[in-house]
């Protein structure tokens, strides 16, 4: 028989997690101050800086031919690379959750690599590759082809930063799924093809739109790569990152800003689509700690 927990045992047990009131309000007041200077603060100083002079001068900059074109340019780059990345974060997560094979590790070393390396010295890898200078540069200028300071380059750059993203969200997840609805499929006389089409891929779905947010927002926000292999070429080479060095470097700071802001409110939408996903199929489980 329990021995009963005597008063004093009682009032002092407590969850785990509850904590006294003054801890809550110094652990969430530390928090709100570190947001509001790392986040808050830079986005509401972009935010006035490019209305600083109107919204006329701030549209104007954003409708600048050259301001244009890197738009155009930024959303080529992610309207690539994404899709790309889709059809490599299926493969490879369908490969590692779901089967076991020779150089399994070597494989998920490989999809987390741009997380270690540097994204200047990956754009720096491109150009020892496939500039002019570069092991194939000479077969490229001979067949006309041009990927160093070209938009073929920058799409190359964009999708090696952002590739782990979806095989990332989606590798956990399939692993926590399991073999077995898959296997029940094939016992049924259905293909491998059948059963990831109609078994696997809905069952990811959710995981799969998180990690398509997720690419996109880095896609489109990626400076250091880009900026190696772009060649700062303004109307043609220049995304809306190394559009808004540039517009600083010369000093007009209301372009500058302006376009940070319309790339700040990008972010804004991926993030409130990210939200929508949430609470739309909140028992998701995602990858990468999410």
């Amino acid at each position: 028989m329990a021995v009963p927990a005597s008063p004093v045992q009682a009032s002092k047990a407590r969850h785990p997690t509850e904590d006294p009131v003054w801890a809550k309000i110094v652990v969430i007041g530390l928090v709100l101050a570190f947001l509001g200077l790392v986040l808050i603060l830079p986005l509401t100083v972009v935010f006035v800086e490019a209305l600083r002079k109107g919204l006329g001068p701030a549209l104007q900059a954003i409708a600048d031919p050259d301001a244009v074109a890197a738009i155009k340019l930024t959303l080529i780059a992610a309207g690539i690379a994404v899709p790309f990345n889709v059809v490599f974060g299926l493969c490879a997560a369908w490969a590692i959750a779901k089967h076991e094979f020779p150089g399994k590790p070597l494989l998920i070393t490989l999809i987390d690599l741009p997380f270690s390396v540097s994204p200047v010295v990956a754009g720096l890898i491109y150009v020892l590759v496939f500039g002019m200078q570069g092991w194939f540069g000479e077969r490229l200028i001979d067949h006309d082809i041009k990927i160093i300071f070209a938009t073929p380059g920058i799409v190359l750059a964009t999708i090696f930063v952002t590739f782990p993203f979806i095989a990332r969200e989606l590798i956990p997840l399939m692993q926590e799924q399991g073999v077995a609805e898959e296997e029940a499929a094939v016992s049924m006389g259905a293909s491998g093809i059948y059963t990831f089409w109609r078994v696997t891929a809905p069952n990811v779905r959710w995981g799969l739109l998180y990690g398509v947010l997720l690419c996109n927002a880095r896609a489109m926000g990626e400076f250091g790569a880009v900026s190696v292999v772009s060649g700062h070429i303004r109307g043609l080479t220049n995304t809306m990152p190394l559009h808004v060095e540039i517009l600083y470097n010369e000093y007009s700071f209301v372009a500058a800003f302006s376009v940070a802001a319309l790339l700040c409110l990008l972010a804004v939408v991926t993030l409130a689509l990210k939200s929508l996903l949430e609470i739309a199929q909140p028992a998701v489980k995602r990858g990468g700690g999410h």
